[in-house]
């Protein structure tokens, strides 16, 4: 299987044509990066930035690809048939919606076949394979112990996987972590040793990697716990609330709420720029982006940006960029954050 490489320009937003004549020489600060096979619509859900690749790793859902984006000049890089493309689906459930790199492989979901895959980056072939115990929902490669967990919403649990490399890659399936009311989200704290989740509504769990199961449960205040991202610095987690807010839980302090703040309705998956201290928060149902500061105290509303419809996730590079998702548009905007 060979790799598309492509190369699209950016298209800037049709409500940024309205600026005055007077900035028309600044660049639009969010502009849009069109997803090969997305025309049609995308059911996009996890999407992050890899730093060993120094790359925005794009799973895009029913058109089955791998989509790894350059940030320094958007060159895409389409890795096709990792799922089969298609699917009468336009949600979270189509081909593949999360991945995650470690061991020089990419690790992705299979909708269809219910499984695990995980691709050679380079070639973009799939080298290895496991059947799932139900529909996935997170990737996440745990670096430790070099095993890949997949969280598994509707079977309340969390799946772990040994990962094998070398000339003949593997993954061996060895057990699960019960997740009650969960899990929503999976982060891993390779530094400390910890993975975080979320029951659906207004809990925040933490689970050791080397004794993998629930060990604290944390009120986060949320009435629909989503996302979550961490100021590994500062020892924070941030959780995502659906009804418009995101929190700051002190992991030194059995998660004690530390701040909390409003933003657009309809939050899933938020994401940190550890180098502005900005964390990024889009709702699906406001159809913006709350751009929020944090400084280890409270948070400081730093700009509201306009999305599109059911944007709900996103992630950010080292150039302080913010790439956020448009399903209906099969496309992504990208926010260039002012500082």
């Amino acid at each position: 299987m060979h790799a598309l490489v492509s190369r699209l320009p950016r298209i800037a937003l049709l409500s940024l044509l309205a600026l005055p004549i007077a900035a028309a020489a600044t660049p639009p600060a969010t502009t849009l990066l069109r997803i090969p096979g997305g025309a049609q619509g995308l059911g996009f859900d996890d999407i992050g930035y890899v730093a060993a690749l120094d790359r925005i790793v794009v799973p895009a859902a029913q058109s089955g690809a791998l989509v790894l984006i350059d940030p320094r000049d958007d060159a895409l890089r389409v890795l096709p048939g990792i799922t089969p493309a298609g699917g009468a689906s336009k949600g979270h459930d189509a081909g593949t919606t999360s991945a995650s790199y470690g061991a020089g492989l990419l690790f992705a979901s299979d909708h269809d076949a219910q499984a695990l895959l995980a691709v050679n980056p380079v070639s973009g072939t799939v080298v290895a394979r496991a059947a799932l115990a139900a529909q996935p929902d997170y990737v996440r490669y745990v670096a430790p112990l070099r095993q890949v967990w997949v969280s598994e919403p509707h079977a309340r649990q969390i799946e772990r996987f040994a990962v094998s490399t070398g000339a003949h890659p593997a993954l061996r399936r060895l057990g699960v972590i019960a997740v009650p009311g969960g899990p929503e989200s999976l982060l891993i704290d390779a530094g400390t040793g910890m993975a975080y989740t979320n029951q659906w509504r207004d809990h925040t769990l933490a689970i050791p990697l080397r004794d993998p199961h629930v060990a604290a449960r944390w009120p986060n205040t949320c009435t629909g716990s989503r996302g979550l991202a961490l100021d590994a610095a500062q020892h924070t987690l941030f959780v995502g609330c659906q009804e418009g807010k995101v929190v700051a839980l002190d992991l030194d302090a059995n998660g004690r709420i530390i701040a909390s703040a409003p933003v657009g309705a309809g939050v899933d998956i938020i994401a940190w720029n550890p180098l502005l201290r900005h964390l990024y928060a889009p709702g699906a149902i406001s159809a913006t982006m709350t751009v929020l500061g944090y400084d280890g105290h409270g948070f400081t509303t730093r700009a509201s940006v306009p999305t599109a419809a059911h944007a709900h996730c996103v992630a950010t590079d080292e150039r302080h960029q913010a790439y956020v998702c448009d399903p209906g548009a099969g496309a992504l905007l990208v926010y260039r954050d002012p500082r």
